[in-house]
């Protein structure tokens, strides 16, 4: 899978052994940086990896921050992305099931990396149920 992935500098060491483990598990992935952990606003990473995903460069986005909600936040300004702040797979899985999350966040502040690994393998290998969720769904990009 195609997979982008960026943070802010409180989350680079995750970003980075995700990105690593990620690799190792068969997928391509795009580091949009930070490159190093000189203070950033999230808010510019989590526009660049919004625009990714929402362009079909990649299939899915991974945003990361100190908490996960100001990246979040950033990357839900598209409304061709649907990010989810998740904590531990169930949310994971449920936010791909029912409301086909093509981005995930999570706080490198607040999730350790065996969790966070967890909650990626959830999110990746959960497929959107459709059905009765797609209508919904369909009202997050189109609000009107």
């Amino acid at each position: 899978m195609r997979i982008a992935i960026a943070s802010d500098h409180a989350a680079l060491s995750m970003k980075a052994e995700l990105r690593e483990w990620l690799v190792e598990n068969g997928h391509e992935v795009a580091d949009l940086g930070p490159e190093s952990g000189d203070s950033v606003d999230y808010p510019d990473f989590g526009y660049k990896l919004a625009s990714v995903v929402a362009d079909g460069t990649a299939e899915r986005g991974i945003a990361l921050c100190g908490s996960g909600i100001g990246i979040s936040m950033s990357v839900n300004r598209n409304p061709d992305v649907r990010c989810a702040l998740v904590s531990e797979p169930l949310s994971a899985a449920l936010a791909r099931e029912h409301n086909d999350a093509n981005c995930l966040a999570m706080g490198a502040r607040l999730t350790g990396m065996d969790m966070a690994k967890a909650c990626v393998t959830a999110f990746l290998e959960t497929e959107f149920a459709g059905g009765r969720h797609q209508r919904r769904v369909d009202k997050l990009s189109n609000p009107s």
